[in-house]
């Protein structure tokens, strides 16, 4: 278990980190060498043009409506701006329970590329099941059926949180998340990642809508109105999701609108790298919103801890909450980064250990051997060792 949080931290470099997992050098330990990051950074971001067209052009996907008296509606369970959702039944299977989402009135091509999404998604890791899609025969209004998920608000289970459920729930998180990056897709509207209504596929060079996620993890190139952003819009969004866990502060950051959340924001990263990211990216803003900015210094995360959350901060979650929340989107980690850094490094060795005890129970009963596999810092895979070996 890591210590608790240093009230003096060092200094946190803002250039690219080169110190390797593992090795003792300051803030900068959790990530790979440059060389092997260059290559993490740049891992997914040709996945689409790799796959082709077909896998992500969805302007002709042919819709294949299914039985609209096959659900019914019991509850609802929330609003959003694109969608209803409720919780309801398949009366044709047991009146199993599922999740109904009814958009409101939207163009075709939005529930076209929601519905391709969740289709090339479908069996990722903690990635929401679709099973149906159907429309109302007089209104064509259209509705996703998916599977029953627990609704609970998030702002009632954080506070609840332990220390291991924050890093299990984080690294549950981050895991979907790679996935979905390793698909091509960014969520951008990691709130909800049950819903994918604002995915989209990424394709390096191709602007994309800055309006999209929720304004309380709004990353900072959205605010600024950056659009060739990418995957690491997620990971500014993971990063106020565990600041909200850890902090006990729902949201992290609370503006009052876009122009705000900038502000908000820069009161505690500090302005002097909010500059020098606009001047990088050639982005201006307007003289009364720089004014609205002010200057500020940059906050240390450690004044963020109190009484009341102190037993879910250490050194290593103030490490990866500064590597996840940057202005610099090419500094954040990435999910598959995000997740070897040692702040999970429980979660990781209670997962190894609960493989292990599955291939042993396999094994017992006679069922084939698995190989475990082992992820390269190149983030290929080679070949680990059996049960037996070990």
């Amino acid at each position: 278990m890591d210590g608790p949080v240093n009230p003096n931290p060092p200094s946190v470099s803002r250039v690219a980190p080169t110190a390797s997992p593992g090795q003792s050098e300051g803030r900068d330990s959790a990530v790979t060498p440059l060389f092997a990051r260059v290559i993490q950074l740049d891992l997914y971001a040709h996945v689409n043009a790799e796959l082709g067209p077909s896998w992500w052009h969805y302007d002709d996907l042919q819709l294949r409506w299914g039985t609209q008296q096959q659900y019914e509606i019991t509850r609802k369970l929330g609003r959003g701006k694109y969608s209803e959702v409720f919780e309801g039944v398949d009366v044709y299977n047991s009146n199993e329970l599922i999740v109904i989402k009814v958009l409101k009135p939207i163009k075709k091509k939005k529930v076209k590329g929601e519905l391709k999404v969740l289709s090339n998604l479908r069996g990722g890791t903690n990635i929401i099941e679709l099973l149906d899609v159907v429309r109302d025969p007089q209104s064509k209004t259209p509705a996703i059926i998916t599977e029953h998920v627990d609704n609970l608000e998030s702002r009632l289970l954080y506070p609840k949180f332990t220390d291991n459920d924050v890093r299990y729930y984080m690294y549950e998180l981050l895991k979907a998340l790679d996935f979905c990056h390793s698909k091509g897709i960014i969520h951008r509207d990691v709130l909800r990642l049950i819903d994918w209504g604002l995915a989209e596929f990424y394709h390096p060079g191709v602007e994309l809508n800055v309006r999209v996620a929720s304004r309380y993890y709004k990353a900072p190139e959205l605010l600024v109105e950056y659009t060739h952003y990418d995957y690491s819009l997620d990971l500014w969004s993971v990063g106020c999701t565990f600041g909200t866990m850890i902090f006990h502060r729902d949201p992290l950051f609370h503006g009052s609108s876009n122009e705000d959340q900038l502000v908000k924001i820069a009161r505690v990263l500090g302005t002097d790298d909010l500059w020098q990211y606009l001047d990088r990216y050639n982005l201006d803003l307007d003289p009364e919103f720089e004014a609205q900015i002010g200057t500020h210094a940059r906050k240390p995360w450690a004044k963020f801890v109190t009484s009341d959350n102190q037993h879910l901060v250490s050194n290593a979650a103030i490490d990866l909450i500064d590597r996840l929340l940057r202005y610099e989107h090419t500094e954040r980690l990435t999910a598959a980064e995000a997740m070897q850094h040692e702040y999970f490094a429980p979660i990781r060795e209670a997962e190894a250990i609960r493989l292990q005890e599955e291939e042993k129970a396999r094994a017992a009963r006679g069922a084939p051997q698995v190989t475990f596999m082992t992820s390269m810092p190149n983030g290929e895979v080679a070949p680990g060792v059996t049960d037996e070996q070990r």
